[in-house]
C-alpha cells in the first residue's frame, strides 16, 4: 500500500530529474477530450489504443513529445494494473521501417533484423522504455458522440520499461510540441489547442477533462492568461515568470538559464509534481517563508527542508506567482509542506 510519503518521494524523484487522419468528421475532432485521473504524484489520461480498442492509462507528459504504452510481450515491464497490451491482436498495427522519416525523428533509435524501427528512451528520474516503433490508432471520447478514433499514430511499444513504482500507468502519452506528439500527430483539425484542469493529488476518486480543438477554453472566475513560449527546443512549453510574492516581500525572477529575459524562463510540465527553481532564487524563497510562518518546523519527505506540523492551525503568507499577464496565487494545499525545490536547469 503506497502511503503519502512514498507518493511525495515519488514525485521528488520524477521532479528533481525533469526537466492523423481521422474515422470521424472534423466538426467531431475538434470536440475530443479525455478524463484525467490523479496517480501517484502524476496525472493520468484515459485512452484507448488499437483496433478493436483497448483501453490504458499512460501518465501525461507536457514536457515530452514520444507516445509509448507497455505491451507483450514483455522482458521487462513496470507494475500496472491493467492488462499488457499484445500489438498481435490489432488489425491497424503496423511496424514503422528503420529508414521512416518518424524513425529518424527520435533521438535514439536502431535497426532490427527485420528492418524495422526501433527506440530507446530514457528520462531524468531513471525511468525508461525500449520497443518497438508502430503505427496504430488512438481513440478518444467527445463531446458530441462516444468516440473518435485517430488513425495511423506513431507510438512505442514498450518490451522493456522501468524506473521507479507506478500503481496504476501502463506507458507516457505526450503533449509536447514536438513532431511525434500527440498533440502535433493530430494536427489541423485541432489546430495544436488543448487544455486542462487538473485536481488536488489527494482527489484519487474524481477526475477532470482534457480538451482538445475548440473546445480547449478555459473559463470561469478568478481565470487569467499567459503566453506559451517556444524556444530552441520545439519539446518544450516556457512560460515567462517575472517574480515570486511571500506576504508582502516580492522576490524577482532574474534567471536566464533556459531564455533570454522576458522570453521564457520557466518550463510547463505536467510530468513534474514540484516547481523547480535555480538556487539562488530557491534560497530567497524559502528565507521569505521561513521568516512568515510561526509554526514548528518537522522533518519531511527525502529532499523538502521546509515542512510544518499540521497538527495544529498557522497561517501561511499568501504566495503567488507573477507571470506576464497573469498572478496566480498558490492554495494553502500548494504550500503545506514548501512544494519548491532548488536545481539546476538543463535541458534533457
Amino acid at each position: 500500500m503506497e502511503t503519502t510519503s512514498d507518493r511525495v518521494t515519488n514525485a521528488l524523484r520524477r521532479s528533481f530529474s525533469s526537466v492523423g487522419r481521422f474515422k470521424s468528421s472534423f466538426v467531431l475532432t475538434q470536440w475530443a477530450q479525455s478524463d484525467i485521473t490523479v496517480g501517484s504524484g502524476e496525472y493520468l489520461m484515459n485512452i484507448s489504443i488499437s483496433t478493436p480498442a483497448f483501453d490504458t492509462v499512460p501518465i501525461v507528459d507536457t514536457a515530452s513529445d514520444l507516445i509509448w504504452t507497455q505491451c507483450k510481450p514483455c522482458l521487462q515491464c513496470s507494475q500496472q494494473v491493467a492488462p499488457l497490451f499484445d500489438p498481435n491482436q490489432s488489425s491497424t498495427y503496423q511496424l514503422i521501417s528503420y529508414n521512416a522519416s518518424q524513425c529518424k525523428n527520435l533521438f535514439q533509435t536502431t535497426c532490427s533484423s527485420n528492418n524495422s524501427c526501433q527506440y530507446s528512451i530514457n528520462y531524468p528520474d531513471d525511468s525508461y522504455s525500449n520497443g518497438d516503433l508502430a503505427f496504430d490508432t488512438i481513440t478518444l471520447a467527445t463531446t458530441t458522440s462516444p468516440t473518435v478514433s485517430v488513425l495511423e499514430i506513431v507510438i512505442g511499444w514498450g518490451h522493456n520499461n522501468g524506473g521507479p513504482s507506478k500503481e496504476r500507468n501502463s506507458g507516457v502519452i505526450s503533449l509536447g510540441g514536438g513532431e511525434l506528439s500527440l498533440i502535433s500527430q493530430i494536427g489541423s483539425p485541432i489546430a495544436g489547442k488543448f487544455s486542462y484542469c487538473l485536481l488536488p493529488t489527494s482527489e484519487k476518486n474524481e477526475s477532470s477533462k482534457l480538451n482538445f480543438g475548440s473546445n480547449a477554453i478555459v473559463l470561469g472566475d478568478g481565470v487569467v492568461s499567459t503566453l506559451l513560449i517556444k524556444l530552441s527546443s520545439p519539446t518544450f512549453y516556457f512560460l515567462n515568470l517575472k517574480a515570486i510574492s511571500v506576504g508582502n516581500k516580492r522576490i524577482n525572477y532574474t534567471d536566464v538559464s533556459l531564455g533570454k529575459p522576458g522570453e521564457g524562463n520557466i518550463i510547463n510540465d505536467l510530468g513534474t509534481t514540484l516547481i523547480l527553481f535555480p538556487s539562488g532564487i530557491y534560497g530567497e524563497l524559502e528565507s521569505a517563508v521561513a521568516t512568515q510562518i510561526n509554526a514548528t518546523r518537522v522533518q519531511g519527505p527525502e529532499g523538502l527542508s521546509l515542512c510544518y506540523d499540521a497538527k495544529t492551525e498557522f497561517v501561511i503568507p499568501n504566495i503567488t506567482m507573477h507571470f506576464t499577464g497573469a498572478d496566480v496565487k498558490l492554495q494553502r494545499l500548494n504550500v503545506l509542506c514548501l512544494w519548491f525545490f532548488s536545481t539546476t536547469f538543463s535541458l534533457w
